[in-house]
């Protein structure tokens, strides 16, 4: 698949689930989207009472033809539906598994 293809899929995937995920009057989910760069992240800033609120649910990053998943702090793996969406899972990276560790998975090693 082009990797023009791969941007759509992600940024719609990541623009459904920040529809779903709870925003508070005081925490933001936002959208990250560098399509010159390839960097594509779901984030969530703000305050909780006194207690700062700020971390990266889901962090993709299309490098080598391929999508790289560097943080899905998803239950239902952003992996999964991308494979759903048609992506061939030798062209899927998840890449927050050790290098070593990515043999054993049924995703490219790199």
């Amino acid at each position: 698949m082009a990797v023009e293809t791969y941007r759509q899929f992600v940024m719609q995937l990541l623009t459904e689930r920040a529809q779903r995920v709870a925003a508070t009057d005081e925490v933001e989910i936002q959208t990250l989207f560098d399509p010159v760069h390839d960097h594509y992240q779901l984030t969530y800033v703000g305050w909780k009472g006194d207690r700062r609120e700020f971390g990266c649910l889901i962090h993709i990053d299309i490098k080598d033809d391929k999508i790289w998943i560097q943080q899905d702090g998803t239950e239902t793996g952003i992996a999964n539906q991308l494979v759903a969406l048609g992506v061939p899972k030798q062209d899927i990276v998840l890449a927050f598994h050790a290098p070593f560790m990515r043999q054993f998975t049924e995703y490219a090693v790199n």
